[in-house]
């Protein structure tokens, strides 16, 4: 599991002391990781170690440095499967594959694919496989090649070995595990002629520079573990990685909140989508031009002037015409409204009205235009009107041009357009997107992180598997131990009873019972000296002690008794001692023969 970057200002420091303790120390940064996560894995392994505080962690990894394996075990979650999600896995093959081989102009061309944060390889194996029955072998080894990277060095040698056993190729349809695995005894193994295709190699996703000229990008479940910063930057590598054409597959609890300007969605269910291609200088010029294009509309000059005025005045536009010399010619009864022009502003330099003073590009927007002979537009201008209202204008300044007398510039024509309500919308929109965009980022956070919760939960639940095998194993062993010591004990010709250093029955084998006559279940644990059989026990005391004590190798003595039938006999009790694994002694042996 692949999963630098920022730290909050209220983490705790400690805990950020740690990381740059791992970093320095091995080169793994942790610190674009998500801090909850990554929290909760460390102090699982605290707990597993039994140390409290992050700082006693330092100390003990400085003290233990094979803990670091330890902890990046559990850190880096390797939880990956064959064809994971299968349905994904289905729209890769019939769909994404011969989409990337359509845009190959040759035959001959070649196939690159990246799988980033590969674990121990079953997803790198699964593209080869799909890419191999889409291509046949033949081809797949002369155009395919795999780039499968983990910051995680054991699982990648795990990877570069291609063996797994049948619990965990369970997931491979058995046809395609026939044709591609070889089977032994308790392992299966990738074909190494099509294995070759496949490079395993160690890269950080946040460090180093992104594999290029990629036509499939697989990086599932990896991204869900690193903050948005650093998801955003992965990103942004992971578009450059790839070919115009190429295609980006992530986990299902992934999602492109951020960054969708580089990748747009091909299906989003099963989290397929392909990259948008760079916009080039040309195409940017071309939409400048058009945004900046507007036409003009300037009134014609009349033969009848009042009827012009009048027009002019019924316009629902707020419109000030200046002629050439800076004088206000017309004013609309709307632009007198708005802007608080009168009828005694008309014929009067513009440079000496409010307007001029309120808007300070006008006069030098108004030059422009008659320099250039085309439109321009000032935009979100800001107006206090003479009630105290505040509003939001877009000015249009266009050249008035004499069409039959050669195109001689007569003046400008202004037009106000009050834009406060669309300004508004236009805020409350951009407000609500944000708050949308927020909201669906918290929804992608909350995902992410039950994903990782369940990858801990798979992970954990694969130890436990691999535990309870491993006591299953060793109970089948004990059991044989056992089944074995019992038949030894029932072979001898003697009582045999086995005693622990506080006298109680640990072991009352069959020739014991058929001299004592009591059941193995109606002594165990109880005290020795304190049964009720036929033979004088506690005369046996002494030597039982002596024995238990580690003063003599072996006692003997020979007793009076009378056995479970009601015979006398003569019975002789040998004691050794019971030694540990570690030469110490448990207890004591005891040897009764009938003589």
């Amino acid at each position: 599991m692949q999963p630098s970057s920022t730290t909050s200002s209220d983490s705790n420091p400690e805990f950020e002391a740690l990381l740059n303790f791992l970093n320095r120390n091995r080169g793994f940064d942790f610190t674009g990781y998500k801090r909850s996560s990554l929290t909760r894995r460390i102090q699982k392994r605290m707990q597993m170690i039994h140390v409290e505080s992050f700082g006693d962690y330092i100390d003990y990894l400085e003290v233990h440095p094979e803990e670091f394996i330890r902890l990046f075990d559990t850190i880096l979650i390797n939880v990956t499967n064959f064809f994971r999600d299968s349905s994904a896995w289905d729209h890769i093959a019939q769909e994404v594959i011969p989409a990337i081989l359509a845009t190959k102009r040759h035959p001959s061309d070649p196939i690159r694919v990246w799988s980033a944060g590969c674990s121990t390889g079953e997803e790198a194996y699964t593209i080869a496989i799909l890419l191999a029955e889409a291509l046949g072998a033949d081809q797949y080894r002369e155009r395919v090649k795999i780039y499968a990277s983990d910051v995680d060095e054991e699982a990648l040698n795990q990877a570069r070995q291609a063996t797994y056993s049948y619990r965990e190729s369970s997931s491979v349809p058995p046809d395609l595990l026939e044709k591609y695995f070889e089977r032994t005894d308790h392992h299966v193994t990738f074909r190494k002629d099509l294995r070759r295709s496949v490079i395993f190699g160690r890269h950080d996703l946040v460090q180093d520079a992104p594999i290029s000229r990629i036509d499939l990008l697989i990086c599932r479940n990896v991204l869900m573990y690193f903050n948005a910063e650093t998801q955003s930057r992965i990103l942004t590598r992971f578009h450059f990685a790839l070919h115009d054409t190429g295609f980006l597959f992530l986990g299902k609890a992934e999602m492109l909140f951020t960054n969708s300007n580089l990748f747009v969605p091909v299906d989003l269910k099963r989290r397929v989508f392909s990259r948008v291609p760079r916009i080039t200088l040309r195409d940017r010029l071309m939409l400048m031009n058009h945004s900046n294009s507007m036409d003009g509309n300037s009134d014609r000059l009349t033969k009848h002037v009042r009827f012009r005025e009048a027009a002019f005045d019924a316009s629902p536009l707020a419109q000030v015409v200046v002629d050439a010399n800076g004088f206000v010619v017309l004013s609309s009864e709307r632009a007198r409204n708005l802007l608080g022009l009168s009828s005694k502003d008309i014929n009067r330099p513009l440079s000496d009205l409010e307007i001029a003073y309120k808007i300070p590009d006008l006069r030098s927007g108004i030059e422009q235009v008659n320099a250039e002979r085309r439109p321009l537009t000032l935009r979100e201008i800001a107006w206090i009107t003479s009630s105290g209202d505040v509003r939001t204008l877009e000015v249009l300044v266009s050249p008035v041009m004499d069409t039959i007398n050669g195109g001689v510039l007569l003046g400008s024509s202004i037009t106000f357009t009050d834009i406060s309500r669309y300004k508004q919308l236009q805020d409350e929109l951009e407000h609500s997107n944000q708050e949308l965009e927020t909201a669906y980022e918290e929804l992608q956070s909350t995902n992410e992180e039950l994903e990782t919760i369940n990858e801990e939960l798979q992970s954990t639940n694969e130890e436990l598997q691999t535990i309870n095998d491993e006591l299953r194993r060793r109970t089948e062993e004990l059991n044989q131990v056992n089944g074995f010591l019992e038949s030894i004990l029932a072979s001898m010709r003697g009582g045999v009873v086995v005693v622990d250093n506080d006298l109680r029955v640990q072991v009352w084998n069959r020739r014991a019972e058929d001299l004592w006559g009591l059941r193995s279940n109606e002594v165990q644990d109880k005290n020795f000296l304190n049964l009720d059989i036929g033979l004088p026990v506690a005369q046996l005391r002494s030597v039982i002690r002596t024995s238990a004590n580690g003063e003599s190798e072996l006692e003997s003595i020979t007793l009076d008794a009378v056995n479970r039938r009601g015979k006398n006999i003569k019975c002789k009790v040998t004691c050794s001692p019971l030694y540990g694994a570690n030469n110490d002694i448990r207890g004591v042996i005891l040897l009764m023969e009938e003589i």
